[in-house]
């Protein structure tokens, strides 16, 4: 199983603003004031527009889907947290915690990618869960060892134990699960994704290993990853706070690997941070600072990664699926 991909999926926001319905546990997210709801947006689309047109430079495989003003969907820019693509010809559909952002699911972008050859043979869909109040926000709050058959996933309002070890059943991947957490006004509170405080990559892991205060979890979280052979870069939480940990390997031209991270994660680490990653990979960083204090997220978010594989031929059997049941 490939750990990276070339291929990637991305929504260009037309609406995008501080979503008050994740701000609840999502303690990264700040209201730029004096700024008009427009202006917002537009700063969102130059940050998007140039994060794109960068990744392409590179050689990346950017399928780009235009966000619709139809639905409320201030946080469309982050499809990782609804749907995941794999291997074997499976989409996974997954139940979200804040109602505007179901709306965010869409049939069209599956068939966009169908257009462009890749082949879809099968829907696993767990948004039903959304029925009982149980949550599992995509590989934003499951972060996916695909080599080494293994899932991490820090436990939080929007990662559901007993979804999340379903998930790991029908994918066939090793659960590792803890709790990790922030300072948030001198408390301790749990983060609400994993891939805030974490980014694995083929050879390397940057860890947060602070924010998992049990240290039996913390030990086992880290012996696996050692396991492994990756290299851990150890970050921290003011680090952690500048998305340094919201990172994604992607594939470029002729297979080159890239890291990509936001400016600020980037002037974030030390220079031996720096010479660590560039140890395995080159650092690719863009400015979002608009969309990481609107949106809580940052470029590992906005980027839904694409391991189907490509046919001339679709396979997929359509079933019927509501997309937008709320």
């Amino acid at each position: 199983m490939r750990q990276t991909t070339n291929a990637i999926v991305m929504i260009r926001p037309v609406a995008f603003r501080m979503n008050e319905q994740t701000a609840v546990n999502n303690y990264y997210q700040k209201v730029l004031d004096g700024l008009l709801p427009s202006t917002v947006n537009a700063k969102a689309q130059q940050e998007f527009d140039a994060f794109v047109e960068k990744l392409r430079a590179v050689g990346v495989d950017v399928t780009v889907i235009e966000d619709s003003l139809e639905t409320d969907t201030p946080d469309s820019i982050f499809p990782n947290n609804w749907v995941s693509f794999h291997e074997n010809g499976d989409v996974a559909l997954y139940p979200m915690f804040a109602e505007n952002r179901r709306q965010e699911r869409r049939e069209d972008i599956l068939d966009t990618l169908e257009e462009k050859g890749f082949e879809i043979t099968n829907i696993m869909d767990y948004t039903s869960a959304e029925e009982d109040g149980i949550f599992l926000e995509g590989t934003g709050s499951l972060l996916l060892d695909r080599a080494n058959g293994k899932a991490y996933c820090a436990l939080s309002p929007r990662a559901d134990k007993e979804l999340f070890i379903e998930f790991c059943e029908d994918f066939d991947y090793a659960p590792v699960i803890f709790e990790a957490f922030q300072t948030v006004d001198g408390e301790r509170k749990l983060i609400y994704h994993t891939n805030v405080m974490m980014c694995l990559g083929e050879t390397f892991a940057v860890i947060c290993a602070d924010c998992i205060d049990d240290k039996k979890e913390r030990k086992m979280v880290l012996d696996n990853l050692k396991q492994d052979q990756k290299e851990i870069i150890l970050i921290t939480e003011a680090q952690v706070n500048n998305f340094a940990g919201n990172m994604l390997e992607v594939r470029g031209k002729d297979d080159k690997r890239y890291i990509v991270m936001s400016a600020s994660a980037h002037q974030s680490l030390t220079p031996k941070q720096i010479s660590q990653l560039e140890n395995h990979a080159e650092i690719l960083s863009s400015s979002l600072d608009t969309i990481e204090a609107c949106g809580g997220g940052s470029a590992r978010c906005m980027m839904a990664e694409v391991f189907l594989s490509r046919s001339p031929r679709t396979l997929r059997q359509k079933t019927k699926i509501n997309f937008n049941k709320y």
